[in-house]
């Protein structure tokens, strides 16, 4: 009796499937953002919406005029640039005037990004560049911070927002009994933990009931985003882990030698822009490292750096310079991390 003929279907090599563009992992991250973004403005009214808008045009801006000065083809449909204005707008205060959210977007940019190649070049997070100038050059307006869920945040601006660049805003009344002139009224847990010694709540902390930058309050909303990307398989879930584990170990040391001075790991966890920084800010893929020794000495080193700014130095919030830093040192954490092949021997220095 004759067999049936088995039909074997041969392809060419590789078979492996495509792997994603820039643009599709760009986008994605936008669609992770987008919860974020919707909880903030709803946390903080339409000041929020137009930072964000201010923020995210500004980037594209600079993008095309750099691309029009260096004749090259246009890169604004990769999505890079609205990432880069969206994280900054997320690191700034809800009531950051407008037109210094533009100084940001254009630093972030040309100084982050262009001055280093464009895209894939930069050693460090483009976002973060601009809002680590923004720091220097203002900081008193990006540590005024404003109540979270005010009465009339959907119908009137924060004073600030709007306000005439070098000049001081004028507070209406209802903003100005929500709003000390120092910004100590709408304080961060940060600022209340550094210079009252007052603790907030780590369930307030982890929903986002409390004051703080636009996209960075509510640490179970960044996770649940985060979540998606990892699952996507666009974000190396080994790096916000490493800066946990980093955070938490740092900071229960602290907490051991002394409960009543030194804030819980669950504190130092959830406040601030931590959660946000690690998910969305650490995982840069240009700036960090790829070796799986190299991720988890780089996730550890910006979560030590974070608490030891927090408790010791002048600042508030620290994860900004703890995320430069480490990009700083990505080349040398990958040369001295990176696998020996399997039976080469170890080369003499």
């Amino acid at each position: 009796m004759a067999k049936t003929p088995v039909k074997i279907d041969i392809r060419t090599s590789p078979y492996i499937r495509k792997a994603p563009t820039v643009s599709q992992i760009m986008r994605n991250v936008v669609y992770a953002l987008l919860p974020l973004a919707a909880y903030s403005i709803y946390q903080f009214g339409i000041s929020a919406l137009v930072l964000m808008l201010a923020t995210i045009l500004s980037c594209l801006a600079t993008e095309a005029l750099f691309n029009k000065l260096a004749d090259k083809k246009s890169t604004l449909t990769d999505f890079s640039a609205v990432i880069t204005g969206l994280l900054l707008a997320m690191t700034l205060p809800p009531g950051f005037p407008l037109w210094m959210a533009a100084v940001a977007g254009f630093t972030a940019i040309a100084m982050g990004k262009t001055l280093f190649g464009g895209l894939g070049f930069n050693p460090f997070n483009p976002a973060l560049v601009g809002r680590a100038f923004i720091q220097a050059a203002f900081p008193v307006s990006i540590t005024t911070w404003t109540p979270a869920l005010a009465s009339n945040r959907f119908i009137e601006f924060i004073p600030s927002t709007l306000a005439v660049p070098f000049m001081k805003p004028a507070a209406t009344a209802e903003w100005s009994t929500q709003v000390s002139i120092d910004g100590f009224t709408g304080a961060t847990p940060l600022a209340l933990m550094k210079f009252q010694g007052i603790f907030t709540d780590s369930s307030d902390l982890f929903l986002g009931l409390v004051a703080g930058s636009t996209g960075e309050t509510s640490s179970l909303l960044i996770l649940i985003c985060g979540s998606y990307l990892i699952f996507k398989k666009m974000l190396d879930w080994r790096i916000p882990v490493a800066v946990i584990i980093g955070t938490l170990l740092t900071s229960e040391v602290f907490y051991l030698i002394d409960s009543s001075h030194y804030p819980s790991p669950a504190f130092m966890l959830f406040s601030g822009g931590l959660m946000f920084a690690a998910v969305f800010m650490a995982s840069d893929m240009v700036a960090s490292p790829v070796t799986p020794l190299g991720i988890f000495i780089f996730g550890c080193l910006i979560g030590f750096l974070t608490v030891i700014i927090r408790l010791f130095g002048g600042l508030t919030e620290a994860v900004m310079y703890a995320i430069l830093f480490a990009n700083a040192a990505t080349p040398l954490i990958e040369s001295y991390t990176q696998p020996r092949i399997y039976g080469a021997r170890k080369t003499k220095s």
